[in-house]
C-alpha cells in the first residue's frame, strides 16, 4: 500500500521559514581603539553561535533571568539550519513501548571509547527533559496515535532510539528555538563574528575569559567593523570546523570557533576523532545520503572521462545479494568505520568509492534503476536479500519495483528535499563522494561544559563530548542537554555585568586585533586566503581523512608547522570586506596542525583505526578483501582496547603544542544517590561545586 502525502506538507517539513525582523541589540558604549569608535556590548552571558545548541542555551539562559545575547556570523546559515540527512535524526532515550535503561543508554553514546562516562549519563538522563521542551516549543516529533514518539534503528544503535521530523530536524529545531527566543526577549547580534577571546585575572589571580572582539561584516560601526562584547559567562556554540576538509558535507563557511578557542590556549580533547560518510558534493548541495536513500538500493556507478559508466561495487562483492543488503546498510551503518571493510561489510562501500575517486571519476546513484548484478551472479531481486534487510521492506510495505518507488514509499521528503534545490531525483542521477561530515572531538569541557578557561563555555559540535563514535542524532541531543546545563551552572554562579574598568583590561587585546588587520591589509606577496583553504584542505583530505597512510601523518604535520610559521612570518593577505574571514581562515590553519599533532601523537603511541579512519600501514593486522580486486594497499593497524579509556588533549601556549592523555572520566555510583541525603545538596546549590574541573 502507497502512501501519499499532500504537498503542503512536504513543503512545510522542507521549505521551513525562518522567523524575520529580528532587531540587532545596540551598543552600550564606544571605545576608541588607536582614533578608531569601537562599539562595546556587556552583558551577563553571551552566545556566540545560533544552532540548535547556542539558542538552546540562550533561552534556557533568558528564562533562568540571565541577560543574554546571541551573536552569530549568519542566523540561519549554519549546520543547523542548513545541514540533514533522509530522516535526520533526533535521538534520545526511548519513551516508546517499555521506556528506556538511562545506564544502558549511557553505554551505548559511550561505547566507541574515549568518552566520559559521566557525560555519556548525563545525556542520557537528560535527553528526556530536552526532547520534552522541544516539544512544548512546537517540534513536530511524529507520535502513534497512543501519544508515544515513532522510533527506527540509526547508526551505532541497536536498540531503536531514533526519531525525526524529516530532513530538516535540526532546521525545525532553529525555527521553534528562535521563536522560543524572540519571545522572551532574547537580543541578537546578527552579521557578527567573533574573532579573538579576550582574557583577564580575577580577584585569585587565574586566569578568566572577558569577552569578544568580533568583526560586523556589513562595517556599520567602523571602517573594519571591530567590535566588543564583554561577558562575564561566555558560551561557544559555533559547531564544527567545516572548512578543515576539501571533502566535506558541512555548509561553506562554517568555520567554527575551535581555532579562536586554540589559540587562547583553551584545551582541546580527541581532535583525532571524525565522522565520514557518503554525502552529495560540496560543490553542489551538500547533504547526508544515509537512511532511505540506501536503504532503497539505487544503482551505483562511476562515469569516468569519456562518460563511460563503470559498475564498480561488482568488482569488490561476491554476489549481488551481499552487495546490495550491504548498499541498504549504509542506510543504518552510515559513518565509515574500519572493521565494517573487513567480511565484505558495508564500509567496503566507501573504501571502494575512495578508490574509484582517486581514478578520477564521477560517483553517482541513480534511483530509477535498480542495481546491476555482480558479474556471473545472478540479477538483482526483492526476492534475494539479506533477512534483516528483506524484514525491514516488507514492515514498511516498500517492495516496489523501482528504488525511486521504494523511496516515495518510505520517505517522499527526501525526494522533496533535492527538488527543493534543483535537482530531481525521479529523473536524473545523484553524484555523491564520501565526505567529512562531524568533528565528534573539540573543546575539553566538564559535566557542566565548562572549559579550561574559566568563565568559557562549550557545547553542541565546538564541545568534544562525543567520544570515537556516536550514534546517530545524539549530537543534537547532546547540545540540547548542555545548553541546559551550562545554562544553570551560570546562573548558580550569579553574574555580574562587566565594570567600566574592565574595558581597561582588555584594550591592549583589543589594539592588537587592530594591529593584525592593518597588517594583514598591507601584505602585498604573502599567501592569500583562497591559497591557505586549498593547501589546509587539500592536506587534510588527502592525510587526515578516513583512509589514512600512517607513514604519511609526520610529513603532512612538518607542512603544517611550515604554513603557520609562514603566515606569522609573511602575514595572511587580507580582504577588507573578509576580515571576519582573515582570522577563520589563519584559525583554521592552526585547527588543522592540531589535529595533526593528536594524530601524530596517536600513531607514535601505537594507536590504530577505529571510528574516524583506517590507520593504513603494512605493519598492519586486518586487510579487507574483495572479489576482483588487490586491497593490499589499505591493511590496516587495529584499535588497542585500552586507547578507549583515555583521551589525547593538547592546548596551545605560547607557540607550543602540549599534549598529554588523560583517562577517561569515570561515573560515580548513582545506586548511592538517595533522595533525603541529596536533597539538601540540590537546595543549597551544592550540585554546581561536584564534579570535575580542569587544575
Amino acid at each position: 500500500m502507497s502512501q501519499t502525502v499532500p504537498q503542503e506538507i512536504l513543503d512545510s517539513l522542507t521549505r521551513v521559514d525562518m522567523p524575520g525582523n529580528i532587531a540587532n541589540r545596540r551598543e552600550d558604549e564606544t571605545l576608541e581603539v588607536a582614533g578608531l569608535n569601537v562599539p562595546v556590548h556587556r552583558v551577563q552571558a553571551l552566545v556566540l553561535g545560533s544552532g540548535a545548541a547556542g539558542l538552546r542555551a540562550a533561552v534556557e539562559l533568558k528564562r533562568e533571568g540571565v541577560q543574554v545575547l546571541v551573536a552569530s556570523t549568519g542566523l540561519f546559515s549554519g549546520t543547523s539550519a542548513c545541514s540533514g540527512s533522509d530522516k535526520q535524526t533526533l535521538h534520545t532515550a526511548g519513551t516508546s513501548n517499555r521506556g528506556d535503561d538511562f545506564t544502558k543508554l549511557a553505554g551505548d553514546l559511550g561505547s566507541g571509547g574515549c568518552m566520559d562516562q559521566d557525560t555519556a549519563y548525563i545525556e542520557a538522563v537528560g535527553s528526556v527533559g530536552a526532547f520534552a521542551g522541544l516539544q512544548y516549543m512546537g517540534l513536530p516529533l511524529p507520535q502513534d496515535r497512543f501519544g508515544a514518539v515513532l522510533r527506527y534503528q540509526t547508526d551505532h544503535d541497536e536498540v531503536g532510539r531514533a526519531t525525526s521530523c524529516g530532513p530538516r530536524t535540526s532546521r525545525l529545531m532553529v525555527k521553534v528555538l528562535c521563536e522560543e527566543a524572540i519571545r522572551l526577549g532574547v537580543e541578537f547580534l546578527k552579521d557578527t563574528t567573533g574573532v579573538t577571546i579576550l582574557k583577564g585575572q580575577n580577584e585569585n589571580g587565574e586566569e578568566i575569559s572577558r569577552g569578544v572582539v568580533t568583526i560586523d561584516r556589513n562595517r556599520e560601526s567602523n571602517e573594519y567593523g571591530l567590535g566588543v562584547i564583554l561577558c562575564e559567562n561566555l558560551v561557544l556554540a559555533t559547531g564544527g570546523p567545516g572548512e578543515l576538509y576539501r571533502d566535506s558535507v558541512y555548509p561553506r563557511f562554517c568555520f567554527g570557533s575551535l581555532g579562536m578557542a586554540l589559540e587562547a590556549g583553551i584545551e582541546a580533547t580527541n581532535l583525532t576523532e571524525s565522522q565520514f560518510g557518503i554525502g552529495t558534493r560540496r560543490t553542489e548541495f551538500p547533504w547526508n545520503l544515509s537512511g532511505t536513500y540506501v536503504q532503497v538500493m539505487p544503482h551505483i556507478y562511476s562515469i569516468d572521462d569519456d562518460g563511460a559508466e563503470h559498475h564498480f561495487l561488482g568488482e569488490y562483492f561476491r554476489t549481488t545479494q551481499e552487495m546490495v543488503s550491504n548498499v541498504f546498510r549504509k542506510g543504518y551503518q552510515w559513518p565509515f568505520h574500519s572493521t565494517r571493510m573487513l567480511d565484505y561489510q558495508s564500509s567496503l562501500v566507501d573504501l571502494a568509492i575512495f578508490s574509484e575517486t582517486k581514478k578520477g571519476r564521477k560517483i553517482v546513484m541513480d534511483f530509477n534503476r535498480n542495481p546491476l548484478a555482480v558479474p556471473g551472479d545472478k540479477a538483482f531481486s526483492l526476492e534475494r536479500l539479506d533477512e534483516d534487510v528483506s524484514a525491514y521492506l516488507v514492515n514498511n510495505e516498500a517492495q516496489q519495483d523501482l528504488p525511486i518507488d521504494r523511496l516515495k514509499q518510505m520517505n517522499p521528503l527526501a525526494i522533496e528535499l533535492y527538488r527543493m534545490h534543483g535537482r530531481d531525483i525521479e529523473k536524473e542521477p545523484l553524484p555523491f563522494n564520501v565526505s567529512n561530515q562531524h568533528m565528534n572531538g573539540g573543546i575539553n569541557v566538564d559535566i557542566w561544559s565548562r572549559s579550561s578557561l574559566k568563565g568559557c563555555y562549550a557545547i553542541g559540535e565546538v564541545a568534544g563530548t562525543h567520544g570515537v563514535t556516536r550514534p546517530g542524532g545524539s549530537a543534537l541531543n547532546a547540545g540540547q542537554v548542555f545548553g541546559m546545563r551550562c545554562a544553570k551552572h551560570i546562573k548558580s554562579q550569579e553574574p555580574l555585568t562587566p565594570k567600566l574598568s574592565d574595558v581597561a583590561g582588555v584594550q591592549e587585546q583589543i589594539e592588537s586585533v587592530l594591529s593584525d588587520i592593518k597588517t594583514g591589509l598591507a601584505v602585498k606577496s604573502g599567501p592569500t586566503m583562497a591559497e591557505v583553504r586549498d593547501e589546509v584542505q587539500a592536506r587534510m583530505s588527502d592525510h587526515a581523512g578516513y583512509i589514512c597512510q600512517a607513514e604519511e601523518v609526520p610529513l603532512a604535520l612538518k607542512q603544517a608547522e611550515e604554513l603557520n610559521l609562514k603566515l606569522k612570518e609573511e602575514g595572511l593577505k587580507a580582504n577588507l570586506s573578509q576580515l571576519g574571514q582573515f582570522f577563520q581562515w589563519r584559525q583554521t590553519a592552526l585547527t588543522s596542525e592540531g589535529v595533526l599533532v593528536a594524530l601524530e601523537h596517536y600513531i607514535r603511541q601505537g594507536g590504530g583505526s577505529r571510528g574516524a579512519r583506517a590507520m593504513c600501514s603494512l605493519k598492519g593486522e586486518d586487510c579487507p578483501e574483495g572479489r576482483n580486486v588487490d586491497l593490499e594497499a589499505f591493511r590496516f593497524i587495529r584499535e588497542k582496547d585500552e586507547d578507549k579509556n583515555k583521551k589525547i588533549i593538547v592546548s596551545f601556549k605560547e607557540g607550543k603544542w602540549l599534549v598529554r592523555e588523560e583517562a577517561v572520566r569515570q561515573r560515580e555510583d548513582t545506586g548511592k544517590i538517595f533522595f533525603e541525603k541529596n536533597w539538601s545538596t540540590y537546595l543549597t546549590d551544592g550540585i554546581y561545586s561536584d564534579g570535575f574541573h580542569h587544575s
